[in-house]
């Protein structure tokens, strides 16, 4: 299929998700899923600013990259980290080379070890202000041309519109609030992943697509279904175990 064709089928997968009852969560995970896919990129992940102007990760294409999201979080280092501080996108950035290393010693090292040898980092803006961040990450180190950068832009503003497409930019202490709410939910949301692969014997990836199948199967929103599940007012067992399951 085309690239044109793909992106197509996005903008009117956005254009559905944004309903009344819009779940954040869900749709950045949708998206960080096709930019992948558009992209042609190994992994990509959002980050949000909370109030405290802290960068959150708040969806990732799979669970590898989510935890070197935590791990750049943890040591503030990495391109969305610089990204936010900056408000400017950081492309084409060799991991390998000696002044990256020098210049984010741990999360360089950390990306490589998960495969990463090259990544991008364009930020989530709004009328100059800067509300958080999306990375691309690259297991070869083949730059993105300038067309592939713009695309990631323009999918990074429609991150940042759906984020703010309920609120009133004018009342900015309700936009951080839901803000806050939506990366409160993402904490409840892994720990349900974490739950749901133990108790099935099974990778987080395959947890998180069995919980996301059944929520979109069901019209549930997914935070909706994850905080049943964290109260235990949600019997999993209506729920579709993955087939693959981890060795004893």
């Amino acid at each position: 299929m085309i690239r044109e064709q793909r992106l197509t089928e996005v903008f009117v997968e956005v254009a559905d998700s944004l309903t009344d009852d819009f779940d954040v969560i869900d749709f950045l995970q949708q998206l960080s899923v096709r930019c992948m896919e558009l992209l042609n990129v190994a992994a990509v992940g959002i980050m949000l600013a909370d109030s405290h102007d802290t960068l959150q990760t708040i969806a990732a294409s799979d669970e590898h990259t989510r935890l070197l999201e935590l791990f750049a979080q943890e040591h503030d280092q990495g391109p969305c980290v610089d990204c936010y501080n900056s408000g400017n996108a950081r492309t084409n950035i060799n991991l390998t080379d000696w002044t990256i290393a020098a210049k984010w010693p741990q999360f360089a090292v950390q990306a490589q070890d998960t495969g990463f040898v090259a990544a991008n980092a364009l930020p989530l803006r709004l009328r100059g202000r800067t509300i958080g961040a999306m990375g691309l990450f690259q297991t070869d180190p083949e730059p993105l041309t300038a067309s592939d950068l713009t695309l990631a832009q323009a999918l990074a503003d429609i991150a940042t519109i759906a984020i703010l497409q309920q609120r009133t930019l004018a009342h900015s202490e309700l936009e951080r609030g839901q803000l806050q709410y939506a990366l409160t939910s993402r904490i409840v949301l892994e720990q349900v992943k974490g739950i749901l692969a133990e108790r099935w014997n099974t990778s987080v990836d395959d947890a998180f697509t069995a919980l996301r199948t059944y929520a979109r199967s069901h019209s549930y929103q997914l935070t909706s279904l994850a905080r049943e599940i964290a109260d235990g007012t949600f019997d999993t067992n209506q729920m579709s175990r993955p087939a693959t399951t981890l060795r004893p």
